[in-house]
C-alpha cells in the first residue's frame, strides 16, 4: 500500500535511524528495491526524478509503483524527488504520488520559503506531505574542477541554522533536506560531514531531517549524521552503477543479440538487490515491519 513518507519518517525519528531513499527510473529498478525491503522487512521509499517523469512518464510511473505496492506487505511511499515547478507538482499529486519535494534551495530564503508554503498548502489539504531544502547540495562532485577552474566546496552553500526555524515556521514543511558537506553524482574525493553544523540545526528543527548525496559517502560518516538526526538519506548513483555494470558485464557474454531482457537483466537485478539491502541494513530501516 501506498503511505505518505511522513507516516515513515516520523518512526524513523522517533527510533533514531534512517530510511534510504531510492530514485527508480524503470521497472527493473523499481522491482528491485520493493523486493529488496520486502525481504529485509523495511519502509521502501522510491523517488521518481527528472527526465524520467517526462511526457507520459509521470503519470505510467505513478501507476506502476501504486499497482505494485499492493503486492507487498511492506508501506511504500512513492515521492517526487527536486521538482521546481509547481504545475508539475499539481500533476504528480494527481497522477498518485503520495510524497512530494519543492526544491527552491537556488532561490533566496524569502521566495524560497514563499514558494515552498504554497506547495505545502496544497499538497497538505490533499493529504500529501512535503519535503523541501534549505541551503543548496549542488550537482557538481567534491573536489571536482568548475568551468571558471576553481575546486567546488559545498561548504558555500550549508544550511544556515538561524534561517531553519522561520523557514519551518513560515513553510510548514514535513522533512527538510539540509546541506551539510555532501554533493549529487560521483565524488571526485571523499566528503566531511559537518556534524557540528547538523547538531545546530537538530537543536532548532522539530521536523525530520534529510541528506541529499547519499551514494558514495562514506559508511561511518551517515552513521554518524543518523546519530545526529538524519532521518532519509538519498541513493541514485550507487544503484544506477550496479545497474549499468550488470548490464555490461552479462552484454559482454551474450552472443545472441535476440536474448530476452529477463536473462539480459539477471545480474543487474542481483547487483542492484544487494546495493539496495546493503543500504537498508546500514541505515538500521532492515527489520522495521
Amino acid at each position: 500500500m501506498l503511505v505518505t513518507m511522513k507516516e515513515m519518517l516520523t518512526d524513523a525519528k522517533k527510533n533514531q535511524y534512517a530510511i534510504p531513499a531510492f530514485d527508480v527510473s524503470n521497472y527493473e529498478m523499481m522491482k528491485s528495491v520493493l523486493d529488496a525491503c520486502e525481504e529485509e522487512r523495511s519502509p521502501a521509499l522510491l523517488m521518481g526524478l527528472g527526465v524520467d517523469l517526462e511526457g507520459k512518464a509521470l503519470e505510467l510511473m505513478a501507476s506502476m509503483v501504486k499497482a505494485a505496492s499492493d503486492f507487498y506487505t511492506i508501506p511504500v511511499c512513492f515521492h517526487l524527488d527536486h521538482a521546481t515547478d509547481f504545475n508539475f507538482i499539481k500533476k504528480a499529486i494527481d497522477a498518485g504520488f503520495s510524497s512530494v519535494m519543492y526544491d527552491g534551495s537556488v532561490l533566496d530564503f524569502e521566495n524560497n520559503a514563499k514558494n515552498t508554503a504554497e506547495v505545502a498548502k496544497y499538497a497538505h489539504a490533499r493529504g500529501i506531505t512535503v519535503e523541501a531544502e534549505l541551503g543548496h547540495v549542488g550537482n557538481a562532485s567534491v573536489g571536482s574542477i568548475s568551468e571558471t577552474g576553481t575546486d567546488t566546496d559545498p561548504g558555500e552553500s550549508l544550511t544556515v541554522p538561524d534561517e531553519v526555524l522561520k523557514f519551518v515556521e513560515m513553510t510548514d514543511v514535513d522533512a527538510l533536506a539540509v546541506a551539510i558537506g555532501t554533493s549529487h553524482g560521483v565524488y571526485k574525493k571523499t566528503p566531511e560531514l559537518r556534524i557540528d553544523r547538523l547538531d545546530e540545526i537538530t537543536a532548532v528543527c522539530d521536523r525530520p531531517l534529510v541528506l541529499h548525496g547519499g551514494s558514495g559517502t562514506p559508511e561511518d560518516q551517515m552513521k554518524n549524521a543518523i546519530q545526529h538526526g538524519i532521518t532519509k538519506i538519498n541513493i541514485y548513483s550507487d544503484v544506477v552503477f550496479a545497474l549499468n555494470k550488470g548490464l555490461k558485464d552479462k552484454l559482454n557474454t551474450i552472443e545472441n543479440p535476440s536474448t530476452w531482457p529477463f536473462i539480459v537483466f539477471e545480474e543487474a537485478r542481483v547487483m542492484m538487490k544487494d546495493v539496495v539491502k546493503t543500504k537498508l541494513r546500514q541505515f538500521g530501516s532492515a527489520g522495521r515491519i
